[in-house]
């Protein structure tokens, strides 16, 4: 029997500061039963090592310490594996989130580079009209950044920067955490409770 790829997401990491949104993102998803495919870059891993203070020498043990006890299943894959299921438009799923993203990768999403599984992945979501939602972490930006983003908004993308709000009254760091995640959930039709919403 097919899977549906109504519970099927693909999660990007890059080494824009603020690993920590795509950890809690990935989190959820899972505690909500969800198929997540999850691609690191090399520098995703560097601010794992220096942002949430983790010995990252054992990767696979870093994986299984954030994601595991959780009832969704989470397939991890090889930044420049094109084998994996997720490089190819037949595949199906919900969509796709990269979060934090890089401007590197940004710009190599905007401009069709498919220079790696995460930027071909960004490319197959876009060309099958398939949900995608950028979280660029930058400050400031210039006009090449704001060029790429408009390029990719123009596309059909998403493009959510990592600009937590304030109305909630947040009082801890992860009440901060909560928000920006609650919003990239809302982008890709995912229901949560991380946050209370406004007038509620």
């Amino acid at each position: 029997m097919n899977e549906s790829p109504k519970k099927i997401m693909t999660v990007g990491i890059t080494g824009a500061s603020g690993g920590l949104y795509g950890v809690r993102l990935t989190q959820e998803l899972l505690r909500q039963s969800y198929k997540v495919h999850l691609v690191l870059t090399e520098a995703a891993w560097q601010v794992f090592r220096e942002e949430l203070q983790l010995d990252t020498s054992n990767r696979e043990q870093v994986i299984t310490d954030l994601f595991g006890d959780r009832p969704g299943e989470l397939h991890t894959h090889d930044l420049h594996d094109y084998a994996a299921p997720i490089a190819s438009g037949s595949y199906r799923s919900a969509g796709m989130i990269i979060i934090p993203c890089s401007m590197g990768t940004l710009s190599g999403i905007a401009h069709g580079a498919s220079g790696n599984l995460l930027e071909r992945t960004a490319d197959v979501m876009l060309k099958e009209r398939r949900k995608l939602v950028i979280c660029p972490r930058e400050t400031p930006l210039h006009q090449i950044h704001l060029e790429n983003m408009l390029t990719l908004s123009k596309m059909g993308a998403t493009i959510l920067p990592a600009m937590p709000g304030y109305y909630h009254l947040p009082k801890t760091i992860d009440d901060l955490i909560n928000f920006l995640v609650g919003k990239a959930l809302d982008s890709l039709g995912v229901e949560h409770e991380l946050f209370t919403r406004w007038g509620e």
